[in-house]
C-alpha cells in the first residue's frame, strides 16, 4: 500500500437509484423505495474509491466491518451520494466514516472498515468458492420416488425422461400447482443424475405452453404474484444447473413462460406448427423474468422486437434468430427428439455434465440475478389499470383498450 493517506480523507461516489437497488413495501408500487443493502454497498464503494489511488499493483479493498443506520428514503430514479471518510489507519485495515445523501438530505450513516489485501490471494479464494457453488444443486436432491403428479406426465425410457406439460385445456399454461410439481421434479431429476441422463420436456394437445396462467394470475395478491414470480424464475435457472441435458419439444404455442421454459432448456427443437412470443406487454406488464437469458441468445435487438412488441415469430424466423437448434415436421418431432437424446447417451455422462455447467457459468453472474429486477417492474405494472384491463381483455378474449391509449 501506498504512502500518504491520511484520516480526513475521503471518497465519494453517485448512483441513480435503479429497480435492482430498491424493494416494493407492502406490495404498493408506490412505496418502491432504495433499499438498506443497496445504501450499504453504496457507502462500501465510496470507501473503495477513497483507497483506490493508494493501492499497489496486485492489491485491492475488501470490507470487514460495517455497521450503518438506515435514516431516511430515495425513491427509484433518484440520484444518491455516498462518502467515506478515513477516521482510523491501522497497518493494512482502514476505518471510515459512511454516510450517503439523496440531494441535500441524509439517508444513511454509520462506520465502515476496509482491509488491504493480496488481489493473487482474493482471486484464489473467489474462484475456489465459485467452484463449490457450481457444485451445489439449485434443488435440494431427493434420491425418493417422484410420486403422483395432476399437471406433468414423466415417463422414463432409457435413461431418457419425457415429462409432458398436461394441462391442455388451458394451453399448458403454468399455473401455481404446475410450478410446485416443476420444483419437485427438478428437486427429483437432481436426486438421479445415473437413472436419468436426458430430459425431454413438451407439451400435450395443440401447444406446448401458453404462458403463465393469467386468471390466476388475477386472483394473486401483489406478494403472492412476487412469490410466484421469483419461484419460476428460480426454477427455470435451475434447469441449467441440472447434471441431465435438457430438450425442449415445442409444438405450437410457447408464449411467456413457455418460451422461457423453452429457452431454458439447452436444446430446443420445434414443429414447423411451433410459435414463439413474449407477449406480456399486451396484458400490461414486463415479462417477469427470463429477459436476460432471452438477449443472450437472439441479441438485444431481437429481444427488444419480442418483448416490445408481443408478437409471435415463427418456428423458422426463430431458428434462423438461433432461438431454435432444429425445425421438423410435426409428425417427426418427438422421433427425431429422441433419436438426439439416444445420441447424448453415447457420450462420457461426467464430460456432458462439466461441459453443460462450463458453458452456462461462461455467461457470468449478471443474467442469474436479473430476474429481481424484472419481477420489480412485473409488479409495479400488476398494480396499474393497465394490467386490470389487459386481463380483462383476455378473459373476454377481445383486443384491449388501455388507458390513454
Amino acid at each position: 500500500m501506498r504512502q500518504g493517506l491520511k484520516p480526513g480523507d475521503h471518497g465519494e461516489l453517485i448512483q441513480v437509484v435503479d429497480p435492482t437497488m430498491t424493494i416494493t413495501l407492502g406490495g404498493l408500487p408506490q412505496a418502491t423505495v432504495f433499499s438498506t443493502p443497496a445504501m450499504i454497498l453504496l457507502m462500501e464503494l465510496a470507501a473503495r474509491e477513497a483507497l483506490r489511488p493508494f493501492l499497489e499493483d496486485g492489491e485491492e479493498s475488501v470490507g470487514v466491518d460495517v455497521r450503518v443506520e438506515h435514516t431516511g428514503g430515495a425513491a427509484q430514479g433518484a440520484a444518491v451520494r455516498g462518502i467515506a471518510r478515513v477516521t482510523r489507519i491501522d497497518g493494512r485495515r482502514i476505518d471510515f466514516e459512511v454516510s450517503a445523501f439523496a440531494g441535500d438530505r441524509e439517508i444513511g450513516r454509520g462506520t465502515h472498515a476496509r482491509a488491504v489485501v493480496s488481489l493473487d490471494r482474493l482471486v484464489e479464494t473467489i474462484m475456489k468458492t465459485a467452484a463449490e457453488n457450481r457444485e451445489a444443486p439449485p434443488f435440494m436432491p431427493d434420491a425418493g420416488e417422484l410420486g403422483a403428479l395432476e399437471t406433468l406426465l414423466v415417463k422414463v425410457e432409457n435413461r431418457i425422461a419425457t415429462v409432458t406439460l398436461n394441462r391442455p385445456r388451458a394451453a399448458n399454461s403454468i399455473d401455481i400447482r404446475m410450478t410446485g410439481e416443476l420444483e419437485r421434479l427438478a428437486a427429483w431429476l437432481a436426486g438421479h443424475p445415473h437413472e436419468v441422463r436426458a430430459v425431454v420436456l413438451t407439451g400435450a394437445g395443440k401447444a406446448f405452453c401458453g404462458g403463465d396462467d393469467v386468471k390466476e394470475v388475477a386472483t394473486l395478491s401483489m406478494d403472492a404474484a412476487r412469490a410466484l414470480s421469483l419461484r419460476q424464475a428460480n426454477l427455470f435457472l435451475a434447469f441449467e444447473r441440472l447434471p441431465q441435458v435438457m430438450i425442449a419439444a415445442v409444438d405450437g404455442p410457447a408464449f411467456g413462460a413457455g418460451c422461457v421454459a423453452a429457452y431454458s432448456c439447452d436444446f430446443r427443437f420445434a414443429s414447423h406448427a411451433a410459435r414463439f412470443a413474449m407477449p406480456e406487454i399486451k396484458l400490461g406488464w414486463p415479462p417477469g423474468y427470463g429477459i436476460a437469458q432471452l438477449t443472450a441468445l437472439v441479441g438485444k435487438s431481437r429481444a427488444l422486437g419480442l418483448c416490445l412488441t408481443g408478437e409471435a415469430i415463427s418456428a423458422r424466423q426463430a431458428h434462423e434468430w438461433g432461438l431454435v437448434h432444429e425445425v421438423v415436421p410435426g409428425m417427426t418431432l418427438m422421433q427425431r427428439v429422441r433419436r438426439f437424446a439416444e445420441n447424448l447417451l453415447k457420450l462420457p455422462a461426467e464430460a456432458l455434465r462439466e461441459t453443460k455447467k462450463l458453458v452456462h457459468a461462461d455467461e457470468g453472474a449478471l443474467p442469474k440475478i436479473t430476474h429481481r429486477a424484472d419481477t420489480a417492474a412485473y409488479l409495479r405494472c400488476l398494480a396499474l389499470p393497465d394490467a386490470a384491463e389487459g386481463i380483462r381483455a383476455f378473459k373476454e378474449k377481445r383486443a384491449p383498450l388501455f388507458p390513454g391509449t
